[in-house]
């Protein structure tokens, strides 16, 4: 292939970056006229896919999931298209200049920065987590070795502390209570003599914030059950070795846990389970909100302030709040309207060019699924209480791997939706 005439860029290799791809790929490209001399180029920190959602789980031990379908290889999804259609970058992301319409970016290993112009950009970079345990913080060789260290501490461990009570610390606990305590008696209603202390704690007034009072109550039920001693309406206020748990120290070591309530507690074990970094650093202020997120137009998912053909989708856009089934609503609506907006680029008219934009709406009913242990869970789906049973049925057998295969293939996108 030529020199492309027109490089769509998409930054990031999860759920939003490989979706966005491959429907880019299937269904805009070839609207396009001189769709061959189109490319997509994706630039990601890793060369792997993860099922993100089970890392929870999958940081016990390599043998509760299939690490064959855990793990992607992102190139080899992109084989199925036309040579030269996409082209995959190892490395991260270093500046966007929304002006000139360059990406800045560092190459896997090298220390020198090299630069690449679009047509278009598709922002998907996600976030990174406080813990290395959840994310690829960096890639998945750093995640692997995290895994590692925490799996070394783990037969000694004694007593572990989680701090947060959203969805990664609730079902972190619960995984790590059951692996290692096993779970009480049908008639009893929590676990007596649990072999390791384990204590969850929450800054809110209940587990699960985003879920009904009734769901929360059942899901400390249920960790009690596992011997998850769960500690509400406190934060944690320092660390000591300071930074531990974190990217700068080793995922398992001795802490002191100093509460705001003025509580100290000891562990074996401590995991921050709480709060992200939006992976952001490469834009512009003016282009981000508060919080770290890049401002998107919540109904086109275009970026308004950056100029023409950039767009955010994923955890790291302002346009929904970060869910798997906000990330899947988006996709279609970022194709059609990238779709649109390159084919009024090319000074293409009439009816091959659709005469309005594609709105996305975020999904804002009760939507979470929580699994506790191997085998209960807690949860809804658009408004409606949803049985443990099915939950396990849904999320907790295997943490969604049943559904990423077809999304990492692209399978998922075959219609344009």
């Amino acid at each position: 292939m030529a020199t492309p005439e027109k490089t769509i860029v998409v930054l990031g290799g999860s759920y939003g970056g490989i979706s966005a791809a491959h429907n880019i790929l299937k269904h805009t490209i070839p609207h396009l006229p001189k769709k061959e001399s189109c490319q997509v180029v994706m630039i990601s920190a890793a060369s792997q896919a993860m099922c993100r959602p089970g890392c929870p789980r999958a940081l016990i031990s390599d043998d509760l999931l299939d690490q064959s379908r855990f793990f992607v290889d992102i190139p080899q999804q992109f084989e199925q298209y036309p040579k030269g259609s996409f082209r995959f970058i190892q490395g991260t992301a270093v500046t966007l200049d929304h002006q000139d319409r360059t990406i800045t970016y560092r190459g896997d290993g090298s220390q020198t920065d090299e630069k690449i112009s679009f047509c278009a950009l598709v922002i998907a970079t996600g976030t990174s987590t406080p813990s290395p345990l959840f994310s690829f913080n960096k890639d998945e060789e750093a995640l692997r070795a995290s895994w590692s260290a925490f799996r070394q501490a783990l037969p000694t461990a004694r007593s572990i502390v989680v701090a947060g009570g959203g969805p990664t610390g609730v079902e972190t606990a619960g995984e790590l209570g059951e692996y290692l305590n096993g779970r009480a008696w049908f008639f009893s209603s929590k676990l007596e003599n649990p072999k390791v202390s384990i204590t969850l704690v929450t800054a809110d007034k209940k587990v699960l914030p985003l879920l009904r009072p009734s769901l929360a109550d059942k899901a400390e039920g249920m960790l009690a059950r596992v011997g998850v001693n769960v500690i509400k309406n406190a934060r944690v206020k320092s660390v000591s070795p300071r930074g531990s748990g974190s990217e700068a120290a080793v995922p398992a070591s001795k802490t002191t846990v100093t509460l705001d309530n003025g509580e100290k507690l000891e562990a074996d074990i401590y995991i921050p389970a709480f709060g992200v970094t939006y992976n952001t650093s490469f834009a512009a202020e003016e282009l981000l909100i508060k919080d770290g997120r890049i401002d998107t137009n919540p109904s086109t998912l275009r970026v308004d302030k950056a100029g023409p053909r950039i767009y955010a989708v994923g955890d790291v856009t302002s346009a929904a709040r970060p869910a798997v089934h906000n990330i899947l609503a988006q996709i279609p609506v970022l194709s059609a309207n990238l779709k649109r907006d390159l084919l009024t680029d090319a000074g293409v008219t009439g009816t091959a060019v659709p005469s309005k934009d594609r709105e996305f709406k975020e999904d804002t009913k009760e939507t979470q699924l929580v699994p506790i242990g191997q085998s209960k869970g807690v949860g809804a789906f658009s408004g409606f209480a949803v049985p443990s049973f099915m939950v396990w049925l849904i999320k907790g057998r295997d943490y969604w791997l049943w559904t990423t295969g077809n999304l990492w293939s692209g399978k998922q996108w075959s219609k344009e939706g």
